[in-house]
């Protein structure tokens, strides 16, 4: 556009140069190719746009949106359309209680009221990208700023209407993979009507009311002591079963002791004891106390 103006210009001068003085005059046929040269470099490079990689073009003529979406690479256009560019590689909208880099400063989280009346911080990230065939109906119906327009107000509005329908404890914990499952296909609806395809949506945190949340740590920490003492429990019956069961065995050794021995087993094993002793080949003096009806024995060994 530059060059076709510069060479507009120079025309312009070179076909008036007689007006202005004779110096003039005599670089007037120079001047008038230069113009028209630079003119046609410029107007041919008007009608040649590059679209970069990852993005298409929409062509704007005379305020009225082309239909035809321009691909990455070179483009032949007509030298009179502006061409709009719109990034269609997933792009991600975070809104949160932190400051985002390249988004509003501040606050931005959603807050939203509980099925139970309780006030709930959702901290979300949609990762989203625009369809490159629906980039014409998007600027002429949206326009650039759809991120503000579609993206956060469509999430925000979603988010608050299905969060209704759950208590502030489950959408914590139990039931918050449903929340997000559930939010995630009002989403997309709306996004696939305005030209935008959802990718995935992140439930990046829930914060409770300080109340709830001391309420809950107290639960968990009463329900970590209950799983304790029956772990200890459980320990001390398993010790008292061990017991138990050593005890049986000792009083079964003592039941079968007291049943099979009797005194003439006992003067059996005696005598055999004895005799070993007498037979051995050190030297020994026995005296042996008799049982009754018996007298003391002495039994004397040698070497």
């Amino acid at each position: 556009m530059a060059l076709t103006i510069f060479g507009f210009i120079l025309l312009v001068l070179g076909l008036n140069a007689a007006r202005f003085s004779e110096r003039m005059e005599r670089l007037r046929g120079g001047l008038v190719f230069l113009g028209i040269a630079f003119l046609l470099l410029g107007i041919s490079l008007s009608t040649v746009v590059q679209v970069g990689v990852g993005q298409v073009g929409v062509q704007t003529l005379f305020g009225q949106v082309q239909k035809r979406v321009l691909q990455p690479g070179l483009n032949v256009v007509n030298p009179l359309v502006d061409v709009t560019r719109f990034d269609t590689r997933t792009q991600n909208y975070t809104m949160s209680a932190q400051h985002n880099e390249g988004q509003q400063a501040g606050d931005d989280a959603i807050r939203v009221l509980s099925a139970d009346g309780l006030e709930v911080v959702i901290d979300l990230t949609v990762l989203y990208h625009v369809v490159p065939s629906e980039a014409p109906r998007i600027l002429s119906t949206i326009g650039e700023d759809y991120q503000e327009k579609i993206v956060r107000a469509i999430s925000r509005t979603r988010i608050r209407d299905n969060a209704v329908y759950y208590d502030a404890v489950s959408l914590y914990s139990t039931r918050r993979e449903e929340f997000q499952t559930r939010i995630l296909a009002a989403i997309e609806k709306d996004f696939r009507s305005s030209g935008l395809k959802l990718d995935q949506l992140l439930i990046r945190n829930i914060q409770l009311p300080p109340s709830v949340k001391a309420s809950i740590e107290s639960k968990i920490s009463a329900e970590q002591d209950a799983q304790k003492m029956q772990f200890v429990l459980q320990k001390e019956k398993q010790e008292a079963e061990r017991k138990r069961v050593e005890a049986q065995g000792i009083a079964d050794y003592q039941r079968i002791v007291n049943t099979e021995l009797s005194d003439k087993l006992l003067q059996y094993e005696t005598i055999k004891a004895n005799q070993a002793i007498a037979t051995s080949p050190n030297a020994k003096v026995i005296i042996m106390g008799g049982g009754r009806g018996n007298g003391p024995q002495l039994l004397l060994g040698d070497k």
